[in-house]
């Protein structure tokens, strides 16, 4: 069902499944509506913040779809399909104690630079998961959270992505996901290739702050974690930054802050009926000549359960 909205908008009511209750957080995407947030650059690196919905051409698996949301984020940031819903997750565990100082130094001066999120969610990890969910409202106290934060035990970086993802995937609006870490897990439950499932059905974009860790650079480990970091932010249409010193981290902010407020989101109706769990490739081209595009490259179509066998009639 559609319902109108004034402007140049016409919103699609959207039915997301429930998160799973089993030990793997799962979930599907929107049953109806596909969102795509997306950044524009031209061919200097510039952002482009004034395309309008007839210069986008959307195609799943190559073939045309009809767009039923345009929102460029220049119009209020009051539309629903806009409101920033921001999640932080912060690296505790032993092998970010030589980095926790930047790291922390790096995520407080992230939160001062950005405006405020209509939803934050917080998340330290380590061993252990420790979330805290704040409204626009009531986000006091986060300095001194992440200030007081101490580096110790293994790391579940998988499960931590995997409980963000959970969490937000009834969430309406833009899903902007920041992770302080140097990308090593050493504990999750949930393995990479499931983070990457996860990933590819949420509409969340990932920007990964990464840092060196305990690992000496060019080893398989640090080439392992930062692939890692790499291939999640590429699914979304995110970026990884990799501070080494404080100096840059102002550059890294203003960057994510950039394309905050130049993003695209696009929305439609795939033609697509089946309920058969299939990845399914997106692609955006533009009309306008000598622009590129950034967005996730695609999503899980969701699944139908299996239908119960009938039980036997129990007649010879």
């Amino acid at each position: 069902m559609t319902r109108p909205v004034a402007g140049r908008f016409t919103v699609l009511a959207l039915t997301a499944a429930t998160a799973s209750a089993q030990p793997t957080p799962v979930f599907h995407a929107g049953l109806d509506l596909v969102n795509v947030t997306l950044t524009v650059r031209d061919g200097k690196g510039g952002l482009v913040s004034d395309l309008e919905a007839e210069d986008f051409v959307v195609r799943e698996d190559g073939r045309p779809q009809r767009l039923e949301i345009f929102a460029p984020a220049a119009l209020p940031a009051e539309r629903e399909e806009l409101a920033l819903n921001l999640g932080m997750l912060f690296d505790t565990s032993e092998s970010m104690r030589k980095d926790l100082k930047l790291s922390q130094e790096s995520a407080v001066r992230f939160l001062e630079a950005i405006p405020r999120a209509r939803d934050l969610m917080l998340i330290f990890f380590d061993r252990d998961i420790r979330i805290s969910r704040y409204n626009s409202e009531n986000q006091q106290g986060i300095f001194g959270r992440i200030l007081d934060a101490k580096s110790e035990g293994y790391t579940a970086l998988y499960d931590a992505i995997a409980v963000y993802l959970s969490r937000v995937s009834e969430t309406p609006g833009r899903k902007t996901l920041v992770i302080f870490t140097d990308g090593d897990d050493t504990t999750s439950q949930v393995s990479p290739q499931e983070v990457a499932k996860l990933v590819r059905s949420s509409d969340a974009t990932i920007y990964p702050v990464a840092f060196p860790g305990a690992f000496r650079p060019g080893t398989s480990e640090a080439l392992r974690a930062h692939a890692f970091l790499h291939s999640i932010a590429t699914l979304s249409g995110g970026r990884v930054f990799q501070p080494t010193a404080s100096r840059e981290l102002a550059g890294i902010y203003q960057s994510i802050l950039d394309e905050l407020s130049t993003q695209y989101v696009l929305g439609y109706v795939s033609d697509n009926p089946k309920h058969d769990g299939r990845f399914r490739r997106i692609t955006v081209e533009l009309k306008r000549p000598g622009l590129k595009v950034r967005h996730r490259t695609g999503y899980d179509a969701p699944k139908d359960a299996p239908l119960p066998k009938p039980k036997p009639s129990g007649k010879k």
